[in-house]
């Protein structure tokens, strides 16, 4: 008997896909150059290479692989995220280049670009977690356009309007990406029958892919946050921070997670999910820092806050709510990010002087407003991402029966007559 899944991407994929790379190579053709500057090439490439390239592997193997644990879902999570990363970043540089308040016409192409475009990307492949294993390629690749573009405008107005800085705006992501891919599991929201509950389980062999995911992740957060800032002693404190935080929520996840387990035993989610908190809890104030025991308490509590979330919010999400997160993504990014963005704003308020800066007070609202306005922002695309893919166009969507599963994409020759 042949396999009962629906011929997903042969139905709606290629023609339209090939057409979108077309129109893209299209657009680079008549509005894109490359920048001649006459700059330092070789600084140039010395300072901003290695930091595109830890931000390239973040992107490729760190979340490529983070998203890896779905039993039998391995192949789609680690290609469909190269997939999404791939058309991200094309969209991403056209995007910002046309956003840009320097635009006249043509986009300049400089390794800069090309790294911000890789940020933006990361955006989709952080919401993904949400709904992984829940829709198909096709409805990936609107997603992707859909998702990169309102976060390109969320950082077009909040530098132009609410005058953030440019690393601030950009590690808002966390906070965007995690709860645009909530809204969107709301919405795709069905009752997870029990053969697609057992299929969204970990197994021992693509758990090893994931922890290989967390390590990547583990190692370049540090270059990721300090990947836009440009005086050299905020890098400095952004790389140290980072770590520090991120050492001790490794430390915290490990002992919590066998803290919490009846048997003292860990659980390889908690893991995947906590060990990387501390990075996301100090990516937006990590140059504010100035000691390395505010970063540690920082990545402490980002720990605590994602083994909790990821003991309690699971069943209330699904029961109350209805929102399946396939990979833990509220409690990975979404709550470590809104820690790290509330701490901003303690830290701008440690630091200064009310007393001889009167407008203080009016910038900690602003700060205030684009955290909020980055969550807002979120939901509110995540919703209409949600709608647009309930359209009936999406005829291949996978039936909730065969949720978490390869071969409604893949061809599987060992599975090649049904399972």
């Amino acid at each position: 008997m042949g396999s009962k899944y629906p011929p997903s991407v042969r139905g709606c994929l290629p023609l339209w896909i090939l057409t979108l790379e077309v129109a893209l190579i299209l657009v680079f053709f008549f509005f894109t150059k490359y920048e001649s500057s006459s700059k330092n090439q070789k600084e140039l490439m010395g300072t901003y290479g290695a930091i595109f390239q830890d931000v390239t592997v973040m992107a490729a193997l760190g979340l490529g692989f983070l998203t890896s644990s779905l039993w039998k879902h391995g192949w789609s999570s680690v290609a469909f995220n190269l997939f999404m990363l791939a058309l991200g970043v094309q969209w991403a540089v056209l995007l910002d280049g046309f956003l840009n308040e320097s635009f006249s016409g043509t986009v300049v192409i400089n390794l800069p670009s090309i790294q911000q475009a890789t940020m933006s990307a990361m955006s989709v492949m952080i919401s993904v977690g949400a709904v992984l294993g829940k829709i198909n390629l096709g409805q990936l690749v609107l997603m992707t356009l859909m998702e990169v573009t309102t976060f390109g405008i969320m950082r077009m107005v909040s530098k132009r309007i609410l005058r953030t800085d440019d690393h601030t705006s950009m590690m808002h992501i966390h906070v965007f990406a995690a709860y645009f891919g909530l809204t969107l599991a709301w919405c795709l929201s069905r009752p997870l029958p029990k053969g697609a509950k057992k299929k969204d389980q970990m197994a021992t062999s693509p758990s090893l892919f994931a922890m290989l995911g967390t390590l990547f992740l583990w190692m370049f957060w540090p270059s990721f946050n300090s990947a836009l800032l440009s005086s050299l002693k905020r890098r400095k404190l952004a790389v140290f921070n980072t770590y520090y935080a991120l050492a001790v929520s490794a430390v915290t996840a490990i002992s919590v997670s066998a803290l919490a387990h009846p048997q003292g035993k860990i659980n390889m989610a908690h893991i995947h999910n906590a060990v990387l908190a501390g990075g996301v809890a100090v990516s937006a104030p990590c140059y504010q820092i100035h000691t390395p025991f505010v970063a540690m308490v920082l990545g402490l509590i980002a720990g605590l806050i994602s083994i909790g979330g990821a003991k309690c919010l699971p069943v209330y999400f699904n029961q109350v709510l209805g929102i399946h997160d396939s990979c833990g993504v509220h409690y990975t990014f979404g709550l470590p990010g809104l820690l790290g963005g509330i701490a901003n704003i303690l830290l701008m308020m440690h630091h200064m002087n009310w007393t001889k800066h009167p407008m203080n007070s009016y910038q900690l609202l602003i700060d205030a407003g684009a955290l909020s306005f980055s969550i807002a922002m979120g939901l509110a695309s995540g919703l209409l991402t949600g709608l647009l893919l309930k359209l009936k166009i999406w005829k291949a969507v996978p039936p909730a029966s065969k949720y978490f599963h390869d071969q409604a994409f893949w061809e599987v020759p060992h599975l090649a007559v049904g399972f």
